[in-house]
């Protein structure tokens, strides 16, 4: 069956801890990421600090996140690598293929994400229903904005 869609690239690499100034000691003072941006959602169980590494439509987005409760779910600290975020061109198409396909989402459905752009996430695990899941790792689908469609298109 044809894919209806692209995987375009890394959007996002996300890294959990109890602390984030911790992985701020690192990620922004000792590497040299820019802090652009924050998000703070009770929903999500999160408190994260949005860092860019890279320019333009290459930029890879990376996420310093902790739990707002450590006690509630999702733990986003749990594992200290939380996720990875995938440009996807279209991602409507996207999660109708893939669930058509034997693919398990996460609860939440497609929504805005933390930069603005529409996400959704593939769950880590299987099951009965849908036997295709991350094997443990989260992954997040992200709809690419144009710009970053057609920068993909001119390099491929």
């Amino acid at each position: 069956m044809s894919r209806p869609f692209k995987v375009l690239g890394i959007q996002q690499v996300a890294i959990g801890g109890l602390d984030k100034q911790r992985l701020k000691t690192l990620w922004v003072d000792k590497l040299g990421l820019e802090v652009t941006g924050s998000f703070r959602s009770e929903r999500e169980n999160v408190d994260e600090d949005i860092c860019a590494m890279g320019a333009g439509p290459f930029k890879v987005e990376v996420d310093l996140m902790q739990p707002l409760d450590p006690e509630k779910k999702p733990a986003v600290h749990a594992t200290p690598l939380n996720h990875i975020g995938l440009w996807i061109d279209d991602l409507p198409k996207a999660v109708e293929w893939l669930t058509a396909n034997g693919v398990r989402f996460a609860p939440g459905g497609i929504r805005k994400g933390a930069a603005g752009f529409d996400i959704c996430f593939l769950h880590p695990k299987g099951n009965e229903e849908f036997p295709v899941g991350g094997e443990g790792v989260l992954v997040e689908l992200v709809q690419a904005p144009p710009e970053v469609i057609d920068a993909f298109a001119r390099i491929a």
